[in-house]
């Protein structure tokens, strides 16, 4: 079992940065593969971005060159750093662990975070 705790949304403007994190509970968070995905009004929750056990990371096309995702795996930790933001990135963010590399859909996560919102304003 794996409890996920995500923190560090909030309001900006356009084009400044925030940094989200996902606190891990259990012995065996190394194993899994962590994911960010974000949901905005109306419409499905998506992929933001992967990392798995080993540091390989996918980035959704939306995010990739803005987004960076790491992990601390001695603080059962996972970071999401969004730069440049964009009012298009407004939405809820959540976090979630999987138990293979593979992990692209949200059929292939088995935890998830309570989220945290990140609005940004034009």
């Amino acid at each position: 079992q794996v409890q996920l705790v995500e923190s560090g949304g909030g309001l900006v403007q356009a084009g400044d940065s925030l940094r989200l994190s996902c606190a891990a509970s259990g012995r065996t968070f190394i194993s899994y593969t962590m994911g960010w995905f974000r949901q905005a009004p109306g419409k499905q929750r998506e992929l933001v971005a992967t990392i798995t056990s080993g540091g390989t990371t996918f980035y959704s096309n939306s995010v990739k060159g803005r987004f960076t995702i790491s992990r601390d795996n001695a603080k059962n930790t996972v970071y999401l750093q969004m730069n440049s933001l964009k009012p298009e990135d407004t939405a809820v963010y959540y976090c979630a662990a999987a138990n293979y590399a593979l992990a692209y859909k949200m059929a292939d996560y088995d935890y998830w975070g309570q989220g945290t919102q990140v609005t940004v304003s034009s």
